[in-house]
């Protein structure tokens, strides 16, 4: 069974590998939502697959590192699309949270990804 959990933080950034004239280029914000979604069997004998607290202690502190930032100059993140968050946010994740099944990054209420790792 699935199940996922919701975070959002306020982040700043720019993408400095596109095309000359692109509007990403230059500096703006965004408030991020972020969906990390868990794939485990239901256990039977509490009811559920992992509680939703322990998702978030997972969780938490990452969101904390990207919290009110300017993410380029988070190691890792010089080039922040929404595709490397996604992959950044899993290999800081996965460790802690080893049923993690995907990360979404929603950059806007229309624009985001999913990553379900490098083996999907």
């Amino acid at each position: 069974m699935e199940i996922y959990r919701k975070f959002s933080f306020e982040a700043a950034h720019r993408l400095p590998k596109v095309p000359d004239g692109h509007k990403c280029a230059r500096l703006h914000g965004h408030s991020f939502q972020i969906t990390i979604f868990v794939d485990a069997p239901v256990d039977e004998a509490i009811g559920w697959v992992i509680d939703f607290a322990d998702i978030g202690r997972a969780v938490d502190p990452i969101i904390d590192q990207l919290d009110h930032r300017y993410l380029n100059e988070i190691d890792g993140l010089e080039n922040p699309t929404s595709e490397i968050l996604a992959r950044w946010l899993w290999q800081k994740i996965k460790p802690n949270l080893p049923e993690l099944d995907k990360v979404e990054v929603a950059e806007t209420c229309r624009n985001g990804c999913i990553y379900r790792g490098e083996n999907a």
